[in-house]
């Protein structure tokens, strides 16, 4: 294999995929990438986890046609430290891969492109298309719920519903929920759930852009493939079934507390300083007009916050664990929050004040 390519044509597709790439794996082959140069001055770079495939398309100027795998994250910082504008010359022969451009020359130990796994081939399935924006926006409000090495492993993902009538995406750890609505409807007949790996989600969300354009979506029984300019995510999705989230939303929240996002969140954040640093515990006392926050810890340290918030119920005192909140509190872009309540022991919605918006998220409360 021979060519010719500009730094930024190799460094773009490299800086793409080297998210698939394992600092710690099992197989030498997949510290690699897979570059395939073809006759017709395509080429494409692939990387894998045996869980997530990314392949990235680009242009050079190929002498000789072939395919190699070559160490990934030392070819990305080869490139990385290179002059905007290097024209590199890539030469591989005889298990070695050359790297020049202008005074420079690297020489990598490269892999045969059959140990380089692939993969399964997927076919089928239901196809759509959807807003990149819309999809970017729909996981970055819901992905900070997903669990971490849960042993419920469904719960390490997250849930992918697409319907006739519109589409959402929903992440819960079992302590808290976050859903999301997707407002323009995919052009599906039937409906499907997925759910997509933890590593999944966060490497969509790196390759979604704000841009209003679409992208074109696959899915399988096995796998989720995104079709996006110039690249081509598909991840294994995890084999289980989803909590119904339906079930889970709070009905019948007839206390409702409304204030200020940010002074809210600043409250909080000042209270927590003093929580119980293992379990984060705060307490809420809900009255006329005032919202008390109250939090202590196993040194006998205090923190106790006043707050003006319009509440409409009667006198309500409840725990809640405060980074839930603050997650919350977060990702919310409206000036002023609700929160629902039932009574002391059910979990609380909250939303944007305003309606119409797409995010509902639910926190179970803390006994303290």
């Amino acid at each position: 294999m021979k060519l010719r390519i500009k730094r930024e044509d190799l460094l773009s597709p490299l800086q793409r995929v080297i998210g698939a790439v394992e600092k710690r794996q099992t197989l030498p082959a997949l510290a690699n990438v897979l570059v395939v140069a073809r006759e017709d001055n395509g080429m494409s770079v692939t990387a894998t986890d045996l869980e997530l495939e990314l392949v990235a398309d680009t242009e050079a100027s190929v002498e000789a046609p072939g395919e190699v795998t070559i160490p990934a994250r030392k070819l990305l910082d080869i490139c990385r430290t290179l002059d905007e504008g290097t024209e590199i010359k890539l030469e591989c022969s005889e298990g070695r891969a050359t790297v020049r451009a202008a005074r420079s020359r690297f020489s990598l130990a490269t892999l045969p492109a059959g140990e380089f796994p692939a993969l399964d081939e997927i076919q089928g399935g239901m196809k759509f298309q959807m807003q990149a924006a819309a999809l970017k926006r729909a996981l970055e409000k819901t992905a900070f719920s997903m669990a971490q090495q849960d042993v419920r492993y469904y719960l390490n993902g997250l849930l992918f519903e697409v319907q006739a009538d519109g589409a959402r995406v929903v992440a819960t750890d079992g302590h808290r929920l976050a859903m999301c609505e997707i407002s323009e409807p995919p052009a599906v007949q039937e409906a499907m759930q997925v759910i997509v790996p933890r590593k999944g989600v966060h490497e969509l969300q790196r390759l979604l852009d704000d841009k209003d354009t679409s992208v074109d979506i696959q899915l399988t029984g096995n796998h989720v493939r995104v079709f996006l300019p110039g690249l081509r995510f598909t991840s294994k999705l995890i084999d289980g079934r989803f909590p119904d989230y339906q079930r889970v939303m709070p009905k019948g929240g007839d206390k409702f507390l409304v204030a200020d996002r940010e002074g809210l969140r600043h409250a909080l954040q000042r209270a927590s300083i003093l929580s119980n640093e293992k379990y984060k515990g705060i307490r809420m006392i809900m009255g006329e007009a005032e919202l008390k926050i109250q939090t202590h810890n196993p040194d006998q340290e205090e923190a106790e916050e006043e707050f003006e918030v319009e509440y409409n119920g009667d006198a309500l005192e409840i725990g809640f664990n405060v980074t839930y909140l603050l997650d919350i509190l977060a990702i919310i872009e409206g000036e002023r929050v609700q929160m629902s309540f039932k009574d002391t022991n059910s979990s609380c919605l909250v939303e944007d004040a305003q309606e119409g918006t797409e995010g509902q998220y639910v926190v179970m409360p803390m006994r303290l």
